[in-house]
C-alpha cells in the first residue's frame, strides 16, 4: 500500500482572474470592464512604464451560494498589487453598484481578494483618493451584510488596503499572507535596519504573518493554501451575517493594546501574542 500525497488546489498560485472565478458560484462568473475594455492607467505610460489593460483589477460578478455578489481580485504581479486612479475606482465603484444593489432590495455582497502594496507611488494623490472610496464603500457596503476579505500571497496586503481589509466583516488568510500597514521595506527606510530587518523573512512572518495575525485577532481564520477551504469559508461567513460589533468598531479595545506597548524595546511576536491574550483573559497589563 502506498501513501498518496494529498493534492490541494493552491489559491495563492492562481492569478486574480483565476482566484475570482474559482470562489464564484460554477458557470456564473462575468467579468466588469475586462482587458478588451482597454481601460488602462493613463499615468504609467508617460513614466516609461507599460500599462495592463484592466490595471490590476479584477471585477466579476456572479453567484455565491446562489446570492448575487462581486469579487474583486487584485493581481499582485501587476506593479505589486498597487492601487491607482483606475484600480481604485474599478473597486469603488464596483462596491459602491452593490450597494445600491441593496438598497433596491437585492441583497449583493462582496468579496475582495487583496494582494496589494497599497497605494501607487507613480498616481500617488490619486491612488489615495481612490482607496478612500474603497474604505466609504466598504464601511456602507457592510451595514447591508458581511463584506469578506481574503489575504493569500504572496504580496500581502499593507498601505491603506491594509486599512481597507482592516474594515472588511470577516478576514481571512494563509500561513503565507502578510498584513501589516507599513512593509518591511519602508520601515526598514524610515526607522533603520536595527528596528527592522527587511531580509529577516522569519522575523517578520513571525510579526506580520496569517498565523501571528490570527493569533492576536487582527484576522478571523488563517487556513491552508487550499481553494475549496478558502471558498468554504467564505460561503460559511456569509450565511452567518456581519459580527458585531465589527473588528474595525472595536476603537477602545485596541487603544487599550496600544497603551500597553513597550516602545523602548523590540517585541517579539511572543510578546505582541501576550499582549492581546491578556486582554481577551481580562488582565489589563
Amino acid at each position: 500500500m502506498t501513501n498518496t500525497p494529498i493534492q490541494r488546489d493552491s489559491f495563492i498560485e492562481r492569478d486574480a482572474r483565476r482566484r475570482a472565478l474559482a470562489l464564484l458560484d460554477p458557470g456564473t462568473f462575468r467579468e466588469l470592464l475586462d482587458p478588451f475594455q482597454r481601460l488602462s492607467s493613463p499615468w504609467l505610460p508617460r513614466q516609461g512604464i507599460v500599462a495592463q489593460a484592466d490595471d490590476g483589477v479584477v471585477v466579476a460578478r456572479g453567484t455565491l451560494d446562489s446570492q448575487p455578489a462581486v469579487v474583486l481580485a487584485i493581481e499582485g504581479a501587476f506593479q505589486g498589487g498597487s492601487m491607482g486612479e483606475v484600480s481604485g475606482a474599478k473597486i469603488a465603484g464596483a462596491l459602491e453598484l452593490a450597494v445600491e444593489d441593496n438598497r433596491r432590495g437585492i441583497p449583493t455582497r462582496a468579496v475582495i481578494v487583496f494582494e496589494t502594496g497599497g497605494v501607487r507611488l507613480q498616481e500617488a494623490n490619486l491612488g489615495l483618493a481612490a482607496i478612500a472610496e474603497i474604505h466609504a464603500a466598504i464601511h456602507e457596503l457592510r451595514t447591508f451584510g458581511p463584506v469578506i476579505g481574503i489575504s493569500a500571497g504572496v504580496v500581502g496586503c499593507f498601505g491603506g488596503m491594509s486599512i481597507a481589509a482592516g474594515m472588511c466583516s470577516y478576514l481571512l488568510v494563509t500561513r503565507e499572507a502578510r498584513l501589516g500597514l507599513n512593509g518591511p521595506s519602508v520601515i526598514e527606510q524610515e526607522a533603520g535596519v536595527d528596528e527592522y530587518d527587511s531580509r529577516d523573512r522569519p522575523f517578520i512572518w513571525g510579526l506580520t504573518g496569517g498565523e501571528q495575525r490570527q493569533a492576536t485577532g487582527l484576522v478571523d481564520a488563517c487556513l491552508d493554501d487550499d481553494t475549496a477551504a478558502i471558498r468554504a469559508q467564505v460561503l460559511a461567513w456569509l450565511r452567518a451575517d456581519a459580527p458585531k460589533p465589527q473588528r474595525s468598531e472595536q476603537i477602545e479595545y485596541y487603544l487599550e493594546r496600544l497603551m500597553h506597548v513597550d516602545v523602548t524595546n523590540q517585541p517579539s511576536p511572543e510578546d505582541v501574542r501576550a499582549l492581546y491574550a491578556a486582554a481577551r483573559a481580562g488582565d489589563p497589563s
